[in-house]
């Protein structure tokens, strides 16, 4: 991945140890329709298992729109419920994105509405330029943010999510992060700074603490407490056992960074 992949909808582009990948739509506010969709998702599949990597960024090109969601222009119905196709292209890009054991950043470079919130909430951590704007309209044309709820009924108080769903309103970047939807809220010229600062704490962690970590997550999320009590149980037996749990406990009484298993491995 040493040079920049590009497509008529995304933009791929290695820097570091990091995949950013940008939504390549600019003059359509970045609306996402199955190319870009699909572009995603591919780029997603890419970077599984390359030991290279130990963070994705996913972004809009430009600094007004992160994502405006789905291309109505274009008729392209990939927020549409109920049709002949059962997996729809938001659902397959969600599948793959969840078995992803690298963390997943979405820089929100500008508004981020209807589907493009669904995106941004795929990702593991969220930082927002401060002039992005968020808002679910989907209401306002007839339909309903179904899939975008199967993530935010779970980041947000059923009165915020309900607030967003219901009135179908753009609230600001800072009210955003105060509601959970964001980490954090810097001025846009910030906003490369933070990420990278980010993707550096990131590639300070473990790889397979992440990896485990990502996928106890997302187990736990359908458990009942004993279910739940009984995976972690096992699933902490199985991480101390792993070379990366030696290492760090070495390091640690060695006073001295880790070297962990993929860094060695190149």
């Amino acid at each position: 991945m040493s040079e920049p992949q590009r497509s008529e909808a995304v933009l791929t582009e290695p820097r570091g140890r990091a995949l950013w990948i940008f939504i390549n739509r600019e003059a359509r506010r970045n609306a996402i329709n199955p190319d870009a969709l699909a572009g995603i998702e591919a780029a997603v599949r890419a970077t599984d298992g390359d030991p290279r990597l130990c963070a994705i960024v996913l972004t809009g090109s430009g600094r007004e729109a992160f994502c405006a969601g789905a291309d109505l222009s274009r008729g392209t119905g990939v927020f549409t419920e109920g049709g002949d196709e059962t997996t729809t292209d938001f659902g397959r890009l969600a599948r793959v994105v969840r078995g992803i054991g690298l963390p997943l950043i979405a820089r929100v470079n500008g508004d981020c509405v209807a589907g493009g919130v669904g995106l941004m909430a795929m990702a593991d951590l969220a930082s927002a330029a401060d002039h992005a704007r968020f808002g679910l309209p989907e209401a306002r044309v007839g339909v309903f943010p179904m899939q975008v709820l199967v993530y935010l009924r779970r980041m947000l108080h059923p009165r915020h999510l309900n607030e967003l769903c219901l009135t179908g309103e753009l609230i600001n970047a800072e009210r955003a992060r105060e509601i959970g939807i964001a980490n954090e809220v810097v001025p846009y010229e910030a906003l490369d700074a933070r990420v990278d600062g980010l993707i550096e704490r990131l590639c300070g962690i473990s790889p397979m603490a992440i990896k485990r970590g990502k996928y106890a997550i997302a187990a736990l999320d359908s458990m009942a407490f004993h279910d739940a009590l009984a995976f972690a149980e096992t699933q902490i037996a199985v991480a101390s056992r792993t070379a990366d749990a030696a290492e760090g406990l070495a390091a640690c009484n060695e006073k001295r960074p880790p070297r962990w298993a993929a860094e060695t491995s190149q």
